[in-house]
Order: C-alpha cells, then structure tokens, then sequence
C-alpha cells in the first residue's frame, strides 16, 4: 500500500482526497496545522498536527512515513486578504512550499502534486482559458501559486522531480455521504454563503459587483465538484506512477455561470428564495474566469462528471446535515504544537 502525504488534509478539498486515496488504496496521512482545517474531516488515525514551517517536523513525517508522493492543498486562498496582507501569502504559499519541497527531494520523495489556481491567469485575454494562456495574476494569491508553480517546475527539469500543478477554477459541492463539505470559517466561497442564506434567510448574501462587463453584470465563473477535482488528482498521480510528464493543467467545466445565474439555480434546487444585496467590487476578481479542460482529457483521460445542481444539492444536503459545520472540538493529543523559532539540522 502506497503512502501519500496530503499536506492541509483537514481542510475543504483535502479532506475529501484523503477519502478518495483511502478508497483508491492508497494509504494517506493529513499533515494539517487546523488553523483552519476540521479534525472531525478526517480520521485521527490519518491525521498528524504540525505545522509546515517546522523543518524538523516535515523532516520527520516524510522519514517516518517514506511516502510515494506528496499532494500539497495547505496555502491561504482569500483574493481580498492577499491585497491586504501580501506578505502574509507569500510567506504561507511560496515559503512552505519551498520548505517541504527541499526536505521531499532530501527525503527521496519522487512525485509532488501541486495545487494551483486560475488566479494565476489574471484577466483572461479569451475564454475558455487554455494552459498556454499568459500568466499576468492581478493579486498576490495568484502571484503565489504562480511562484509555488514556478518552484516545482524548476525542480522538476532540474532534479528529475516528477510533477503535476492542478489549476482549479472555482471548487464547489460535498461529499455528504462521507461527512464532508464546505466550513471555512469565515466562510468567503458564493454556493455555501448562498445555501446558508436560502436554509437561514439571513444574513443575506452579498454579490460583490453588478457593473462588469458580463451578461448580467456580475462576475462568470466555472464552477468544478471537489470529487471531480479529486479524481483528477488521483489521475495525475497514476500518471506520474507510470512515468508520464508533468507540467500544469486546468480542471473546469468549460462552462461559466454568473453570480446572479447561481443563486437562481440554488433558488430552483431547493426550493428556497436566497436573499441578496449588491455591494462594490472586490479587490482583484477577474470578471469571467472559465477552463478549457482540453488538456486534463487528452493526457489524463479526465472529464468532469457532476452537475452544477449536483454541486448545489450536496452542499444542501451538508449544511442541513451539519448546521453548524464541523465541531470544533479538537481531540486530546492533536492539538497543535508552537512552531519552535529555530530548528537544529541534523
């Protein structure tokens, strides 16, 4: 049984690919700092609490459990706090991703699966947006990826590193069955605030923007099912398996819907009105960000399977499921451990 080591897999998209190795017949182990992943979203058999800026802790794990691969989800993701606080991102997403890139590589880790953005893309010059699009990101999120992208590349063509960076467009719907869905806390992702909002009836959603140059005046996005995109993963990572090239691929629809278009759809999935208010713009949101998928399809054999209503029944069935998200309760032994200032090298 092959070990993966997932790294924020107690978080949205990793906890639900911690399931799908499980399935798979991989053997994963979660590495997740819970500053905002869930314990309750993945088994504490699976799950180490550490934080990836201690190098002796990520040494530790990758000696401990001498893994195949590493998938790497752990990053901050917010558009408007990267405008805020840059460096914050750059230090998270690029810096960590370089620590756990060198102590893989000192480890005689093989393959590293990465993921990515479309915020790397910037506002698209043609839609669907194909990999060979230039990357011009209008935000430090996207700026980030780019760099962690950049990084793994390098190393790579470099080392012989084996490679594979997932763009995503916009990750949606549960795996409700499994226990699993979305609780970001604060909670910033449109289909989970729109459900919470047609369940609760307040506070009403916010659309942010109603002047850009779209269909209807609100932003277009792809929306993808978080189990497509762990199937994916789990193509990419056989690919690699099997000596395949690496290199960058988008996972999307190809098929944009607005912000308006979403909440009328959850209108019609639930049966429930969604209350909204318009407000500005946010800092450093494209206005239409939508995948050509051409790739993923033709090198891995990948095509999304679910719905946009399938997307928004599972987020449904989750938040009546678990109205108040995962507990909060962390269990006695995992919690979190202070990042030491300075690690001794062995």
């Amino acid at each position: 049984m092959k070990t993966v080591v997932v790294t924020g897999g107690a978080g949205y998209i990793g906890s639900h690919m911690v399931q799908a190795l499980r399935r798979a017949g991989y053997r994963p182990v979660a590495v997740d700092n819970l500053s905002q992943g869930h314990p309750a979203a993945v088994s504490s058999a699976d799950l180490l609490v550490e934080d990836l800026a201690d190098r002796g802790a990520v040494r530790s794990i990758l000696r401990r459990h001498r893994p195949s691969a590493i998938m790497h989800f752990a990053a901050s993701c917010l558009v408007g706090e990267s405008v805020e606080n840059p460096l914050h991102y750059y230090r998270n997403n690029v810096s960590t991703t370089l620590t756990l890139l060198e102590i893989a590589m000192e480890s005689g880790v093989p393959r590293f699966v990465f993921s990515s953005s479309a915020a790397v893309y910037g506002e698209p010059e043609e839609v669907p947006i194909t990999e060979t699009h230039p990357t011009r990101p209008i935000n430090p999120y996207g700026w980030s990826k780019l760099m962690g992208e950049r990084i793994l590349l390098d190393a790579a063509r470099a080392y012989g590193l084996g490679v594979v960076a997932f763009r995503y467009f916009n990750a949606a719907g549960a795996d409700p069955q499994a226990g699993l869905g979305e609780d970001h806390r604060p909670e910033t992702h449109l289909l989970p605030l729109a459900v919470r909002a047609a369940i609760h009836g307040e506070p009403p959603l916010t659309v942010h923007g109603s002047d850009y140059d779209t269909r209807d005046g609100s932003c277009i996005r792809d929306y993808i099912h978080v189990s497509d995109l762990t199937a994916a993963h789990l193509l990419g990572l056989r690919h690699l398996e099997e000596d395949g090239e690496g290199g960058v691929f988008n996972l999307g629809t190809e098929t944009g819907t607005s912000v308006k278009e979403l909440i009328a759809e959850v209108e019609k999935t639930t049966a429930l009105p969604v209350p909204y208010e318009m407000g500005p713009r946010r800092a450093g949101d494209p206005a239409v960000l939508v995948a050509s998928g051409a790739k993923a399809k033709e090198v891995l054999g990948w095509e999304p399977q679910r719905t946009l209503e399938e997307m928004i029944r599972s987020t449904y069935e989750f938040a009546r499921r678990r109205p108040d998200g995962y507990p909060d309760l962390i269990p006695q032994g995992l919690e979190p451990q202070p990042v030491p200032q300075r690690v001794d090298e062995d």
